[in-house]
């Protein structure tokens, strides 16, 4: 394998045998060496190859900014949450986790600290992200002395949940408030708060996770189990009240009318998570 580009004395991009970029890390490993030379595979500590062209140049545009320390760090939280989290992760977490991270070193070190409006949000509905940044604020605190907010737990957490999504962060958080509108909606109507260590409530969050995202990109379900909603509305008439009141809120604010499926779907998960709850 050969040297294609020397981003600085520890970190080098070399083609591998697909014709992939590379990049390769490791103490010295530039060190007196030029593009054209081998890679010197015994000096090789760590490989990232991205499966993206434009993602793999703001790699190794974040390699040259950031203190190394904080990408080895970062791919530290990232290890760690692929064993949490047992999900796939996009590569973009390669480039915008790191990215996060090292601005917010630098941003406590200068004093400024940023709430998170949506924290309370991210530790329900993301329970298991939340998990991981508060790990992530364990090992900056350990690597750097830096002591992390909870809050910045949660803005980690996000960026695990949108490596997850695929898409945009943007996305991500219109997601939760949208989520966050819906249990707005059902306390509103039931006038008491749902038990959120119950397992219906987990498979109400997981439930509109998936239809905060077909809203978010504008995906809808088929209508082939649309004869079940009348028995559903007959057996709970209040919690298909609420879901019509959530569906009517989803099609005024984001323009995403929903089906009978919505509704069948949202009228069961209500009733379980409320109706349970309240007797």
């Amino acid at each position: 394998m050969q040297i294609e580009k020397i981003l600085n004395n520890n970190v080098i991009v070399a083609l591998d045998k697909n014709g992939a970029e590379t990049v390769l890390m490791g103490r010295g490993l530039a060190f007196g060496r030029h593009a054209g030379d081998e890679v010197p595979e015994a000096k090789v500590e760590k490989r990232f190859t991205l499966h993206s062209d434009q993602l793999s140049d703001k790699f190794q545009q974040l390699i040259t900014s950031i203190p190394l320390q904080h990408f080895l760090m970062s791919e530290r939280i990232i290890n760690h949450a692929k064993i949490t989290l047992g999900k796939e992760l996009s590569d973009s977490i390669y480039v915008t986790l790191p990215d996060h991270i090292s601005a917010a070193i630098a941003r406590y070190q200068e004093g400024l600290v940023l709430p998170n409006p949506l924290l309370w949000d991210i530790r329900q509905f993301y329970r298991d992200e939340y998990e991981v940044g508060l790990k992530a604020n364990q090992i900056v605190k350990e690597e750097t002395g830096v002591e992390f907010t909870e809050d910045e737990a949660g803005f980690i957490a996000m960026h695990f949940v949108n490596a997850q999504v695929g898409g945009k962060i943007r996305d991500v958080y219109d997601m939760t408030y949208l989520m966050q509108e819906v249990f707005r909606i059902v306390r509103s109507a039931y006038g008491f708060e749902p038990d959120c260590d119950s397992l219906d409530y987990y498979r109400f969050v997981t439930h509109l996770k998936f239809f905060a995202r077909r809203i978010v990109s504008g995906q809808r379900y088929g209508d082939d189990d649309a004869d079940l909603l009348d028995v559903v509305w007959y057996k709970y008439p209040r919690a298909y009240d609420c879901a019509k009141r959530v569906c009517a809120w989803v099609e005024r604010e984001k323009g995403f009318r929903a089906g009978k499926n919505e509704m069948l779907y949202l009228t069961i998960h209500i009733a379980r998570v409320m109706e349970k709850n309240g007797d």
